[in-house]
């Protein structure tokens, strides 16, 4: 069967991810704790193999393929969650900073603003080489990264720096 499903015959993928659908399904849900998230990944893992079906090796058992293509897609709505978790708070404490700065009467730039909301990874190097003159080298040895991914990541701050501040005038040219 796994072989028709392969050539594209329907019938037997249909077949296939019937017979194997309550297992992934009580799989996921005794990994999500959350039946409609489990819905969704279903469906997601589901698509997800139909989409993928020749690649599949007949190493593993079918349902143990699924069950991996379903712990990845849960692994990466895990990160997108936390991902998201993240910048709301650090939003959260940019709008703090900047009202604190207000209310001492410093100066806050569009530029704080676009610093706030760039992500660590990218903001640490860029800090570190704009604002206190590093050396890639330098950056790369306190972040225990490879001079060039220090690098990479000023360059990319950067890149990010410059289109939120373009996107900021061209908000408030239009106002």
């Amino acid at each position: 069967m796994i072989k028709q499903a392969k050539k594209g015959n329907q019938n037997a993928l249909s077949l296939l991810l019937q017979q194997n659908y309550s297992i992934l399904f009580h799989y996921l849900l005794k990994i999500t704790l959350n039946r409609s998230v489990t819905e969704d990944l279903v469906q997601e893992t589901m698509l997800k193999c139909i989409q993928k079906i020749e690649l599949y090796e007949e190493k593993a058992k079918f349902s143990s393929w699924l069950i991996s293509i379903a712990s990845n897609l849960y692994m990466d709505q895990i990160r997108k969650q936390k991902t998201e978790k993240k910048y709301n708070e650090q939003i959260k404490q940019a709008r703090s900073l900047k009202w604190k700065a207000a209310a001492s009467n410093e100066e806050w730039s569009e530029l704080l603003d676009a610093l706030c909301i760039l992500n660590e990874e990218n903001r640490i190097p860029l800090i570190l080489k704009h604002y206190y003159g590093y050396t890639y080298d330098e950056i790369g040895r306190m972040l225990k990264i490879p001079a060039g991914t220090a690098k990479s990541r000023v360059h990319n701050g950067v890149k990010f720096i410059r289109e939120e501040l373009e996107d900021h005038e061209r908000k408030r040219g239009e106002a």
